[in-house]
């Protein structure tokens, strides 16, 4: 039997660690899903299991290699973000793959905003700790040192999956410039704090989303990418086939507004509203803004769920009432404290759910206050953009009361869900090869749904 020749992409979530082949059409033809527990780093911060997570990625393609179905041609690697392997002059891992949830210790970024001012502007980076992953290495080299100097290079952790395969370290312009607070979009180069502090001597020369090195893995031909920023990569398939400018939500933990129409310098203002720079293949900044949605969404329905004695996973069975709707936003106002959203919003101190009587009741107001967030960092990737076409995908496609409210308020574009599990993974097989899409394929391959805007007889009250 002839082998069907495919590609391989390990694509890396902080929960779901996946791995899919798909064929020279971009059809997925094979999958497998796991997971690991979390271990302690030197701190006790919850953080990845890299030696076991090693031999998965290395067990599981070996173990594909051998298939009597399958050809792999060649294999890249898309993971989240703002994760570094630092290792020494003989390839190992010197630290843990460090959380970026971590906190880093107040001093230390008082000491670096003494030194070099409010960097945001020119990296696209809104201060955010250890999702900046370059203020991983200040730290590192400020609290250990020793450690540090053992360090050949840093890698980000999609090319850090790739070196495991080739054993050639690289840095990738997506990785680089996707919130690291590394990267000067001015200047079209590393900031200048990256070479003040010697951080440049510890990252390796810089190369394209679409390198990849040709070689021999245990005596078949291969071709191996050096890998892509997740969020970068869910990007492309829509890039690819779609001509007219759009707008991408991408909802899951985080929900990021994706404008890769919009090259726009962030202004302070930008940068206080999380607005930040994501990266194209190509260098091309884009203008996109996030939040915690998903994060904030799961802790708040634990408690509803907990409050109105329900077990969770009810509200995933939620539909949007449009009587209740009406209601509810009839007087406007907050009565949920958020936990760890931290946009503006008038914070309270403490959930009032004493108005509303249901689960359901309390759930809608939920998704309302979610929501009116969630506009704000929609309007503000769009900026002065002619969009007219947005997108959304991810987890809270599934969301009824979601994706209708966001039709309803952006009536005036063309809003179109999409089912597609693949996300980054398929714009990760699609750097690899330079195949052509037609424009029917985001149709035919990600089960498009376009959303007609409801028809609301109450006059909408304004964002505040």
């Amino acid at each position: 039997m002839k082998k069907q020749k495919v590609t391989a992409v390990f694509d890396i979530g902080k929960t779901n660690k996946k791995f899919f082949l798909f064929n020279a059409d971009f059809k997925e033809v094979y999958k497998e899903y796991s997971q690991f527990s979390e271990v302690v780093d030197e701190d006790g911060y919850p953080t990845e299991n890299l030696a076991e997570f090693q031999k998965w990625v290395k067990g599981l393609f070996d173990r594909i290699l051998k298939s009597e179905k399958f050809e792999i041609k060649s294999i890249n690697f898309s993971t989240y973000g703002a994760s570094f392997v630092h290792i020494d002059k003989d390839g190992n891992a010197l630290t843990p793959l460090y959380n970026y949830l971590k906190p880093i210790p107040a001093n230390i970024e008082q000491d670096f905003i003494k030194k070099y001012g409010d960097i945001s502007p020119e990296t696209g980076s809104p201060q955010s700790g250890m999702l900046n992953s370059g203020m991983q290495l200040y730290w590192l080299k400020k609290t250990k040192p020793e450690i540090f100097k053992k360090i050949k290079y840093s890698l980000h952790f999609p090319q850090y999956l790739s070196y495991l395969f080739t054993g050639i370290p690289v840095s990738e312009f997506t990785s680089i410039g996707c919130h690291t607070a590394l990267w000067n979009y001015e200047s079209n180069d590393y900031h200048n704090w990256v070479y003040e502090e010697k951080i440049n001597e510890k990252l390796p020369p810089l190369v394209s989303a679409q390198t990849y090195i040709s070689m021999n893995y245990q005596d078949k031909r291969i071709k191996v990418g050096v890998g892509i920023h997740d969020s970068s990569s869910a990007l492309l398939p829509y890039i690819f086939s779609e001509k007219k400018p759009f707008l991408l939500l991408s909802t899951g933990t985080w929900s990021i507004a994706l404008n890769p129409f919009n090259e726009s310098k962030l202004t302070k203002k930008d940068i206080d509203n999380n607005c930040l720079n994501y990266m194209q293949i190509d260098g091309k900044r884009v203008k996109a803004t996030r939040f915690f949605l998903g994060n904030e969404y799961k802790l708040q329905v634990k408690k509803l769920s907990t409050h109105y004695k329900k077990e969770y996973g009810v509200h995933r069975s939620v539909k949007f009432n449009k009587t209740l709707y009406l209601k509810l936003i009839k007087e406007p106002s907050n009565y949920f404290k958020f936990e760890e959203i931290r946009l503006k919003r008038n914070q309270l101190d403490e959930t009032n759910l004493q108005p509303f009587k249901t689960f359901e009741e309390a759930f809608h107001q939920l998704m309302i206050e979610l929501i009116e967030i969630q506009i704000i960092t929609i309007k503000m990737a769009i900026g002065e953009t002619e969009i007219k076409k947005i997108y959304i995908d991810g987890g809270f496609t599934d969301n009824d009361i979601f994706v209708k409210l966001i039709a309803h308020h952006f009536n005036k574009f063309k809003v179109k869900t999409t089912k597609s599990p693949l996300g980054s993974a398929l714009g990760s097989a699609m750097v690899m090869g330079k195949k052509q899409l037609n424009k029917k394929f985001l149709k035919e391959n990600y089960k498009m749904q376009t959303l007609i805007p409801l028809q609301l007889t109450q006059t909408e009250p304004k964002v505040r």
